[in-house]
């Protein structure tokens, strides 16, 4: 959940200047004397570093890597990146398990079984989803602490069918960013504070902050988010790397602690767009207890790797976002740059206005959280393995450990839920309809009378600075909302980066355009090579 989005007087984009971007934060730099002065441009001779899914299938196939020794090599760089060094603070829990599991992965590659491409990969998940292991899922709660969840959700039971290696888990936003409206993104009262590998006391967004800075640093080969309202997309932006939120019901949400469950999604963070649509194809499916994603039959793709295609932007019409173009000096100049090479691929280019047509949606998204949040907790409260069995329970938790639990900022987020009514009431079934309804009828109306593959627009601004005293500010432009409140796909590819500051350049499509957005986003990734990997500098000064 990007909670900046409810900060905008229900404008979709905020078009604030961004010239606070450009200045140093000096909140969170860490380290030594020394390190303090230089930065941590140095770390970074890690053998495994930018490796791709299909080079370590390749390496393992030759017998210079096993999914072992690829596994103790990622876990001895969550010790010196994520623990030591620059200290990240990514990853919430390792996994105890973990080189059983590649263990165990060797073992049937040795026999001559191999699964598909996430054989023996390493992949770290959102500590909002269940596993049902002995590591815990909290939201970085300190009220869930101790949740030790009976089973898989879904999406890991087809995670762990594929072969993956279960690393462990990351940070987030506490509660996925829906607790205060002045909290800080990337924070949680379990995990404390992630960080930006790139400027370290900058904000790696939420609120899957910890995939999105572990990704980028390599702490492992992919990584899962979760997202609302720009969970997913906005640290994959801002840590440079490739992000997609799939259409609502192409991944089960079975096991995942909620907000709602209208927008609920989870999706791959990435390096690259292979690899997210490797990992994209590996979890969809088909799951009984998730009755969204009974509308996903007969429209997933077990293979999106298949739509890669170097040549996807040509004879494409592609829709530009007029407020896209008028963020920062900073953002316009990528942006346009970024417009002037998909012109070069021989797409063709259509400046829209869909921010203008969702402006009422997103006055009313709020609303809906707020009584799907109530009812989706209770709902997994009821049936988890936690002392906390409702939400109420969670409100009277923080306040008797208030210092712990709410040192920075409070929880007014979670006592506005609370007192909602159920979902039948009608406050909350007039706000699904305008949310949803209007969402969906304008891109759809505009992707068809424009005869459009895709809208394009910045994904958000860039950094903030990490700042616990007044919470998040306004970065300047997001372009989640659209596609969060439609439940439809939206992939973000880096577009470069301003004072080595990453952010994405996002496609957005109709209901199940998975492949079409991949292909233009594979295209652009292609022709663009805009991903650079974090030096870990302490601030802009240095």
């Amino acid at each position: 959940m990007q909670r900046r989005g409810f900060l905008k007087a229900g404008s979709v984009a905020g078009l604030a200047a961004t010239t606070l971007v450009s200045a140093s934060c000096n909140l969170f730099s860490g380290g030594n004397k020394e390190q303090q002065t230089s930065g941590y441009e140095n770390v970074d001779q890690f053998e495994l570093n930018e490796v791709t899914i299909t080079i370590l299938q390749q390496k393992m196939q030759a017998g210079e890597y096993t999914s072992r020794s690829i596994t103790e090599l990622y876990l001895k760089r969550i010790d010196a990146i994520d623990k030591a060094g620059p200290r990240l603070n990514a990853v919430i829990q390792l996994n105890p398990d973990a080189l059983n599991i590649a263990g165990a992965m060797d073992k049937e590659r040795a026999n001559g079984k191999v699964r598909g491409p996430l054989h023996g990969i390493p992949v770290l998940i959102k500590d909002n989803i269940d596993t049902g292991d002995k590591m815990m899922t909290t939201a970085g709660a300190l009220a869930l602490e101790g949740n030790i969840a009976k089973q898989d959700a879904f999406i890991i039971q087809k995670l762990r069918e594929a072969g993956a290696v279960l690393l462990g888990k990351t940070n987030l936003s506490e509660w996925a960013n829906f607790r205060s409206t002045h909290s800080t993104s990337a924070w949680s009262s379990r995990g404390g504070q992630t960080k930006c590998p790139y400027i370290l006391d900058r904000n790696p967004s939420g609120s899957s902050a910890g995939s999105g800075a572990a990704a980028a640093a390599n702490l492992c080969a992919v990584a899962i988010g979760t997202e609302t309202d720009g969970s997913i997309v906005s640290p994959s932006s801002i840590n440079g790397l490739v992000g997609i939120k799939p259409t609502v019901g192409l991944w089960s949400r079975s096991g995942i602690i909620p907000i709602s469950k209208t927008q609920d999604t989870a999706g791959p963070m990435a390096r690259t767009v292979k690899d997210a649509a490797i990992l994209l194809g590996a979890l969809a499916g088909q799951d009984p207890q998730d009755k969204y994603t009974l509308a996903a039959k007969g429209k997933i793709q077990p293979d999106y790797t298949k739509f890669l295609d170097a040549n996807g932007l040509h004879g494409k019409r592609i829709g530009v976002e007029k407020d896209g173009l008028k963020v920062s000096s900073g953002m316009d100049k990528l942006f346009r740059d970024a417009i002037t090479l998909l012109k070069s691929k021989g797409a063709t280019v259509v400046e829209i206005e869909l921010n203008k047509e969702i402006k009422k949606a997103a006055h009313d998204e709020f609303t809906v959280l707020l009584y799907e949040f109530k009812d989706g907790v209770n709902q997994y409260l009821g049936k988890a393995n936690s002392k906390m069995k409702t939400l109420a329970d969670v409100i009277e938790f923080n306040k008797k450990n208030e210092a712990k639990a709410m040192p920075y900022f409070k929880q007014e987020t979670l006592e506005l839920a609370d007192k909602k009514g159920d979902l039948n009431t009608k406050e909350y079934l007039d706000a699904v309809k305008n949310t949803t309804e209007i969402t969906r009828n304008a891109i759809d109306k505009i992707l068809k009378d424009n005869k459009l593959a895709a809208i394009a627009a910045p994904t958000n601004g860039f950094a903030c600075c990490i700042d616990l005293v007044n919470g998040d500010y306004d970065n300047g432009f997001s372009f989640s909302g659209p596609a969060a409140m439609a439940g439809y796909p939206h992939i973000t590819v880096p577009m470069g980066a301003w004072n080595e500051l990453p952010v994405g350049l996002s496609f957005v499509s109709t209901a199940y355009d998975e492949a079409g957005i991949i292909k233009l986003g594979y295209a652009y990734e292609q022709a663009s090579k805009k991903r650079d990997a974090p030096k870990f500098k302490k601030d802009l000064l240095v």
